[in-house]
């Protein structure tokens, strides 16, 4: 041994030559072996755990999407509905005054006041047809009781109008593609 590994002894540092197997530098080896092994699961636990983040992420996603769908749809419905009402407290007086109509082209002289009525008249249908209104059409058609309301049923003028609508009493109307009121009607039979 030289002086300086006995100077190295001396002051407690282990000879660079001898390996100890049981020293704590050989150990930690093993403790880093461990840490990794630790880390490995640690590290599986955090994916596992952002996957599950993932889908809950994507879930709350899809519901947000979701409810704002539904509020766009719902707010739609409501505007219509709105109009609706409207809409159907007009329809008396747009009946009154497809009858008024009627009675004028049956009568003689003042033409001025006759197309300034007409005027007036054919003002408010246009504007409730710009509103979604649209009349339906029941003459001639089939009986169909999802959109007729059978008032009576007479013999049949015809034999091609048995089981068709014969006389609109009442018209019918849509409203953005949904009845709002049925129409009136005599079938043949």
């Amino acid at each position: 041994m030289t002086e300086k590994d006995k100077e190295m002894q001396a002051n407690g540092q282990p000879d660079p030559n001898e390996i100890d197997i049981n020293s704590d530098e050989n150990q930690s080896g093993s403790t880093h072996l461990n840490d990794a092994v630790q880390d490995e699961g640690a590290l599986e636990k955090a994916q596992a755990e952002l996957e599950e983040l993932k889908k809950k992420y994507l879930l709350l996603n899809a519901d947000f999407d979701n409810y704002k769908k539904r509020n766009a749809r719902e707010r739609i419905e409501l505007i219509g509905t709105a109009n609706r009402e409207v809409v159907t407290a007009l329809l008396e007086v747009l009946d009154d005054a497809d009858r008024a109509t009627q009675q004028l082209e049956k009568t003689e002289g003042n033409e001025a006041v006759k197309d300034g009525v007409l005027l007036v008249f054919n003002k408010l249908r246009n504007i409730l047809y710009s509103k979604g209104l649209k009349p339906m059409e029941s003459l001639h058609q089939e009986f169909d009781a999802d959109l007729h309301e059978a008032i009576t049923e007479i013999p049949a003028p015809t034999e091609d109008l048995q089981g068709k609508v014969v006389d609109e009493l009442q018209k019918g109307y849509y409203l953005n593609d949904k009845i709002i009121r049925h129409a009136r009607v005599v079938v043949g039979k």
